[in-house]
């Protein structure tokens, strides 16, 4: 049996990688599922790729980082598929390469911080309104092993971003607990997404499976099945929980 029919699932950044996993999946459980991106070529992909397989979906293009995109996205939702039973802020991304702090830009420095932390802030900000009115409403969000655990070669602004996310998700999940709203957050360590697989040299992905218990790396559907079981019945006594998806690598 399908254990999300018929509701309506926003997915943020899933034109690719983690988010598409995730917005497959949900779709293939009966979800009707918004892609979101910025790539209108990667989105329909997506897209169709729900449809052949029998699922119900649509695309938006919007800026997470702007208020008046996201509450543009809501309305559409809304209109198209009714109101929003979850929500997986999942768009995010390391826009800073490692380094000593004093040598990190404040260019690179906030676009972090906007691109993951106030995205999530923002988005949440959109969606959890109707979610307390309707008294029902389920949240995931994305943080990082890298928002877990120091690292000295760890991209700080990035770093940071994802651990203010941990603590926003489990502040949210306490505020919101009396309207029969659950929050939790998923932290993944690395994970095999299309850009990883071409960006990390064979050398150092073996280097890096040798660090797992599991020994291999991780893979967006892994995310996927993590965000599935916390949106599902079967986790409705779980909320305010960071579950580090992580191949047994200690945080």
């Amino acid at each position: 049996m399908q254990c999300l029919m018929n509701k309506v699932a926003v997915v943020t950044g899933s034109s690719r990688g983690i988010g598409a996993a995730v917005a497959r999946l949900f779709a293939q459980e009966g979800a009707k599922v918004v892609v979101h991106g910025r790539d209108v070529e990667a989105m329909s992909a997506v897209r169709t790729s729900i449809e052949r397989d029998g699922g119900r979906a649509i695309e938006i293009v919007a800026d997470v980082t702007k208020f008046n995109d996201i509450e543009a996205m809501r309305l559409r939702i809304e209109q198209e598929f009714g109101p929003v039973d979850i929500l997986v802020a999942n768009a995010g991304g390391s826009f800073t390469m490692p380094a000593p702090l004093e040598e990190i830009s404040e260019e690179g420095w906030r676009a972090s911080v906007d691109g993951n932390l106030n995205a999530t802030f923002l988005t949440l900000k959109s969606f959890l309104p109707g979610m307390k009115e309707r008294k029902t409403g389920n949240i995931v969000t994305i943080s990082s092993a890298a928002g877990r655990i120091p690292h000295e070669r760890a991209p700080i602004p990035y770093s940071v971003a994802k651990a203010g996310i941990v603590l926003m998700t489990q502040d949210v999940a306490a505020q919101v607990g009396p309207h029969k709203i659950r929050a939790n957050c998923i932290a993944p360590e690395t994970i095999l997404t299309e850009r990883n697989e071409e960006r990390i040299p064979e050398e150092q992905k073996s280097s890096m499976v040798e660090k797992h218990p599991l020994k291999r790396l991780g893979t967006p559907e892994d995310i996927a099945h993590a965000a599935l079981f916390l949106v599902s019945d079967d986790a409705s006594w779980i909320t305010g929980v960071v579950l580090d998806v992580a191949g047994g690598a200690v945080m």
